[in-house]
């Protein structure tokens, strides 16, 4: 006997209506797509804030141990160094350094980037040794790590979803932790353009832009909307430009350049020369440096934030404050120790802005640090749009940004004469498989 027509009808609506769920229902493969990327994004948000007011804790913790007794460091700094850097090579030497490194060599293997480069062990591990770093005065930041962090939570995010994890992907979580670290969304996306994308597709532009607006709305709401060294309401004259532009450039393009291959020639077999088979007796010897630099500067421990800030602020600084962050970060480097470079360089650059401000007293202090600033880290990273929207960002002067522009091409052009391989590419080359190129 024949089912009646209304009732084939309706078994065809069911099964149609079954297809079209599967394939655009909250289970369909776009709908988790968006769920990874939203999802992960605000974890990457909530991780950064977490992770700064950790850093900011474990700061605080090192000024009380510096404050008991002047000489404290010179016990402590050493054997927490030694102690870091024993522990990450036992439980994970992916952690040590920056992190963006790690996640420019991930983006050659991005599905199995949660095996090691972008793994929660390495995540975890970066975020407790980085604030271990900080509470012994190492010379570090957190937003390299954050860096690593946000690549890490982005990737697992699209993992527990059952989503591929590409390229695109690490790419957009690190731009979100960029922009949660420093509450920079524009430098977010530079950052992504400049270092991490090799190839700016229109799908990477959407994923990166949806990450770093949620990320950065999520530290809008927990942290406030605050400017990271405080708003620079100072300007330069087309004439004062002319002269300051060049001179910062090339100053902050040579003593950039030099960092970044000192820091490429510690890693390529230098620090393996000098430690000579005891690398955790070397970083002892390096934390010994950070520490006897310190004391005799008072100036150069952690991120170098409170010092940057003061020389911004006008606050009188000593000419050699520069020069001994210079050495204190590349000591620390020296030691593998986990941490960023993004927050000393930016106050080692604070210390050269203030030596070419005093050859010219007349010119607007706070703009000229700045200039300072700018073209020391494009002299290091080699990313002169990043380092241009960084400080433009975190110090709302937006009048200053042909200045800043200028100064930073000018030490990108200076820099490339000394060093022609970029820093984090030339630090991603020993994360890669022996028959990878990036």
């Amino acid at each position: 006997m024949d089912r009646p027509p209304g009732r084939v009808r309706l078994q065809r609506q069911v099964r149609k209506g079954r297809v079209l769920f599967r394939r655009h229902g909250p289970a369909a493969p776009a709908w988790r797509r968006r769920a990874a990327i939203f999802g992960g994004a605000v974890a990457v948000g909530l991780a950064a804030i977490l992770f700064a007011r950790l850093a900011d804790a474990a700061s605080r913790a090192f000024d009380r141990v510096h404050g008991a007794a002047w000489w404290l460091p010179l016990l402590v700094t050493p054997l927490a160094y030694a102690a870091i850097a024993w522990l990450t090579g036992r439980l994970a030497p992916a952690a040590g350094g920056s992190g963006i490194p790690q996640i420019i060599a991930a983006k050659a293997d991005p599905e199995a980037a949660t095996n090691e480069l972008a793994s929660a062990r390495t995540a975890l591990t970066k975020v407790a040794l980085t604030a271990g770093a900080l509470a012994s005065g190492a010379s570090v930041g957190r937003e390299g790590p954050t860096v690593q962090v946000g690549a890490a939570v982005m990737a697992y995010a699209h993992r527990i979803l059952r989503v591929p994890v590409r390229s695109s992907v690490l790419v957009a979580g690190a731009a979100a932790g960029v922009a949660a670290a420093f509450n920079t969304p524009l430098a977010g996306v530079a950052f992504a353009i400049e270092e991490l994308a090799a190839t700016y597709e229109q799908r990477m532009t959407l994923l990166v832009m949806t990450a770093v607006l949620i990320a950065g709305m999520i530290s809008l709401g927990l942290a406030g909307d605050y400017v990271y060294f405080g708003v620079v309401g100072q300007t330069l004259p087309v004439r004062s430009t002319i002269l300051l532009a060049p001179i910062a450039g090339v100053s902050g393009g040579v003593a950039g350049a030099l960092f970044s291959r000192a820091m490429l020639w510690l890693v390529r077999g230098g620090a393996r020369a000098l430690s000579r088979g005891r690398p955790v007796l070397f970083a002892a010897g390096c934390g010994l440096v950070v520490a006897a630099i310190g004391i005799m500067t008072g100036l150069t421990w952690g991120t170098g934030y409170e010092a940057a800030r003061g020389i911004i602020d006008g606050s009188h600084t000593p000419l050699w404050f520069g020069p001994a962050k210079f050495a204190a970060t590349l000591a620390t480097a020296a030691a593998g120790l986990p941490g960023g470079i993004f927050a000393p360089t930016l106050a080692t650059g604070a210390g050269l802005g203030n030596a070419v401000h005093a050859l010219f007293p007349e010119q607007p202090g706070g703009a000229v640090i700045l200039l300072g600033m700018v073209a020391y880290f494009t002299g290091v990273v080699r990313a002169p749009l990043t380092s241009v929207i960084i400080i433009a960002e975190t110090t709302g002067s937006r009048g200053l940004m042909l200045p800043l522009l200028a100064a930073a091409l000018i030490a990108e052009a200076t820099a490339s004469l000394i060093s022609r391989e970029r820093l984090y590419h030339g630090l991603a080359q020993r994360y890669l498989p022996a028959s990878s190129t990036l």
